[in-house]
């Protein structure tokens, strides 16, 4: 018995979905059902739906097919003939359907003109397209949503995102996919029809939604040209793919600051950056990583962008930040080029590898100094060093080390960059020092093999011999007093004639007692020849007391015959 009542039951609910039941007179024949069914038609619901309608021979006397215009109405209000508003009621969306109306429920025993006979009973082929109700809402389903969502829709916000939309029956009327841009409006404003105003509040960046607009929120008893029919039902599926507010400010996040950071980059400072360029839904625009080249650029003085020029202050050398500038701080409503699209939220991932300022001066920091420091470096000395360079970042650019070999130069001669010869004076033998060299006192905008253009210079110096050196276009110069008679001096054998043997016996002589030094770095044998020729004047191969002149009563008597 059990069995029997829940055999009968199936039979019931089998036949409710696929039998043909007859609706008080009403014949309906459903030989065409969709396998989804959301909503069916009940009393009450606007329908707008397409027709065939034949007498009992087959012979068709009007169709909304041959119009090219569906019909629309609303059941349960009179407004429809009787047999079609019971005919209609359970139906779906793109469901086909014979409904078989007899005359009581049609045109009766008055028929309609000469078209419809009286007590005629007429044939509808139907086929819904759509239904609603004027107590439908906005109907929303999120079918995805990114991970992290910081941010979602709100009213006066300003969005892009891609669409397809179709009609309820599944027909498509547009697409932003195919347009190869997105979609662009305020929210909230009036810029939308009024159901896609709501349906796009609360959605992230990331985020595809299916959005389903009744008629009067959409384009009502108008349609919308020739793809969007009267009183039409929407479905929008929604990608959102940038979000901002025209009140937004830039936004720095996720920042990763160095363990010391004794500065911090202003207005004017020239800074030297890597990048990633993203938009908000982390497709890449550009990269600085890819060329293998950092973005060189003044900051605060109107080089880069609004927002990049702000979001790029107040850095550490060595800090990452990530800078997100909404588009009215960017490319605005004009975009860049193919890659950057109007009215686009950047994201800017930054790691500030250094920065300087045309007014800075060599930073130096004296990390070691010996307790006994007499003497110290000075311009024309010769010096041997060691030394590391490195970038801000800590690269390593070259080291003394690298092939063992201390590296000398003599100061003030134009042999280094000017902030290295400038770091190298004052020192005593055994002394260390960090030095922070900018580059317009470096390597410059041009660089250097190996050095990048405009990089700051990091070194590590060690001071390990030093020869105090001459002035300029001197090769000896007297420490203590040269002698009153110098010429008596030189002439050893006191003859009247210094040869080369006597003057340079007597030079290394006072170098050895500490009355005169030689210029470093050559050979004493060659300053010594050197010296002889200037003293020889007639070139005889000796010197006597008529030639012999020190460089200081030469350089007088030059400017002199200048003046």
């Amino acid at each position: 018995m059990m069995l029997a009542r829940c055999l009968i039951v199936f039979l019931l609910k089998t036949c409710y979905v696929r039998c043909n039941p007859t609706i008080g007179d009403v014949v309906v024949d459903r030989y065409s059902i969709p396998k989804l069914c959301p909503r069916e038609v009940k009393s009450g619901d606007h329908v707008r739906y397409h027709y065939n309608v034949t007498f009992q021979d087959g012979k068709t006397f009007d169709s909304s097919y041959e119009r090219g215009a569906a019909s629309v109405g609303q059941t349960g209000q009179g407004r429809l003939i009787a047999g079609i508003d019971k005919g209609i009621q359970g139906m779906c969306v793109n469901e086909k359907r014979k409904v078989t109306v007899p005359p009581h429920l049609a045109y009766g025993s008055v028929g309609a003109g000469d078209v419809v006979p009286p007590d005629t009973t007429l044939v509808f082929d139907l086929m819904l397209l759509d239904v609603w109700n004027m107590a439908d809402l906005v109907v929303t389903k999120t079918l995805s949503t990114p991970q992290d969502c910081k941010r979602s829709v709100k009213r006066t916000d300003f969005v892009r995102y891609h669409f397809n939309g179709t009609l309820l029956d599944g027909t498509l009327f547009d697409t932003s996919y195919n347009k190869g841009q997105t979609h662009d409006s305020l929210v909230g404003e009036g810029w939308l029809i009024k159901g896609m105003d709501e349906g796009l509040l609360g959605m992230c960046v990331g985020e595809t939604r299916h959005i389903v607009i009744p008629p009067f929120l959409a384009y009502g008893q108008k349609g919308s040209g020739k793809e969007i029919p009267a009183q039409a039902t929407l479905v929008f599926d929604v990608l959102l793919v940038d979000l901002h507010n025209p009140k937004d400010d830039i936004l720095v996040d996720n920042q990763v600051l160095p363990e010391s950071c004794t500065r911090k980059s202003v207005a004017g400072d020239y800074m030297r950056y890597h990048y990633n360029g993203t938009f908000l839904n982390g497709l890449t625009f550009d990269t600085s990583y890819q060329r293998n080249n950092t973005y060189n650029t003044y900051i605060g003085m109107g080089y880069v962008i609004e927002g990049m020029d702000k979001g790029l202050q107040g850095a550490c050398i060595g800090e990452k930040r990530r800078v997100i500038l909404p588009p009215h701080m960017a490319y605005g409503e004009q975009g860049a080029g193919k890659d950057i699209p109007g009215s686009a939220v950047l994201v800017f991932d930054i790691h500030v590898i250094d920065f300087h300022n045309p007014k800075d001066t060599v930073e130096i920091q004296v990390t070691h100094k010996p307790k006994v420091c007499n003497v110290t470096s000075d311009v024309d000395d010769l010096i041997h060093y060691h030394y590391n360079c490195s970038l801000l970042d800590g690269t390593r650019l070259f080291s003394s080390s690298d092939d063992d070999n201390l590296q000398d130069t003599v100061l003030g001669a134009d042999k280094v960059i000017d902030g290295l010869d400038e770091s190298l004076r004052g020192m005593c033998v055994g002394e260390r020092r960090t030095v922070i060299i900018p580059p317009h006192m470096g390597h410059g905008e041009k660089g250097a093999t190996g050095v990048p253009g405009s990089a700051v210079l990091h070194f590590e110096l060690e001071l390990v011999d030093l020869q105090k050196g001459v002035p300029e276009g001197y090769l000896f110069v007297w420490v203590q007093d040269a002698p009153l008679e110098l010429f008596q001096a030189l002439d050893v054998n006191q003859n009247g004639e210094v040869p080369i043997e006597e003057f340079g016996e007597f030079i290394m002589q006072q170098v050895a007692e500490g009355k005169g030094r030689m210029k470093p770095g050559m050979d004493p044998d060659e300053i010594i020849a050197d010296m002889f020729r200037n003293q020889d004047r007639n070139k005889d191969g000796v010197i006597v007391a008529e030639e012999l002149k020190l460089k200081v009563e030469e350089d007088k008597e030059r400017m002199h015959e200048e003046l």
